[in-house]
């Protein structure tokens, strides 16, 4: 997890809440209750990890967007010919998490200032990206990159890409809730274990209770 200070760009977040409420409003009537997020930011185990515990978030799903290949494999996506990104989709109550406040967690939870690679995993597969589902998404993406670029919140400049969401594909369901099924992995205890421990300090009045968690198995 990147060392940084995101609370020097609140404002960012709430100049962008507005544009992100009014696209909730818009889509309750005509989508149901929930809206869906793309991101990418290396591994999709750490990222699915840590969306996934988030208040008001239904599912994370680890998979890949943004390249040429249709159905691509964990394998091929790992080559780096396909020109996909792994990333986390999300699908959230707007009402109870905003997609502002998604984006402060997806900016703290990994270094947004390397060019296709976090930590040890180097490739574009690792990129840095959004990829915004709408008008609003990608105003609100670019604002607040904006401000934590002119904040000089990480030091050094942001090469988050924000692009227009085309296709997900989902990953191979071994993939799926990967650190909560391997807790013991030696990636698991050595990679996801610590970010996630900061993760839940930094964000804990936004994590979900054992009711909450409870409440999803049952509706699962």
């Amino acid at each position: 997890m990147a060392s940084m200070n995101i609370a020097n760009a609140d404002s960012a977040a709430e100049g962008s809440s507005s544009a992100s409420d009014d696209a909730s409003k818009k889509d309750d009537g005509a989508k149901g209750k929930y809206q869906q997020a793309t991101f990418g930011s290396g591994c999709f185990w750490c990222s699915e990890a840590a969306f996934s515990q988030l208040k008001g978030v239904k599912s994370a799903v680890s998979g890949f967007s943004g390249g040429r290949v249709k159905n691509p494999t964990y394998k091929q996506v790992c080559k780096g010919h396909t020109g996909h990104a792994e990333v986390v989709q999300v699908t959230y109550d707007p009402k109870v998490i905003t997609y502002p406040e998604l984006l402060e967690v997806f900016w703290e939870i990994h270094d947004p200032t390397t060019l296709n690679r976090q930590g040890a995993d180097v490739g574009t597969q690792y990129r840095s990206v959004i990829f915004y589902h709408n008008e609003e998404q990608q105003k609100a993406a670019e604002h607040y990159k904006k401000k934590l670029n002119d904040s000089k919140a990480f030091g050094k400049p942001i090469v988050t890409q924000i692009v227009k969401f085309d296709k997900f594909y989902p990953a191979e369901d071994y993939h799926q809730e990967y650190f909560a099924q391997n807790p013991q992995a030696p990636y698991c205890q050595m990679v996801i274990r610590p970010k996630i421990e900061e993760f839940r300090q930094v964000f804990a009045n936004k994590i979900k209770g054992p009711n909450e968690r409870q409440a999803e198995s049952v509706q699962q």
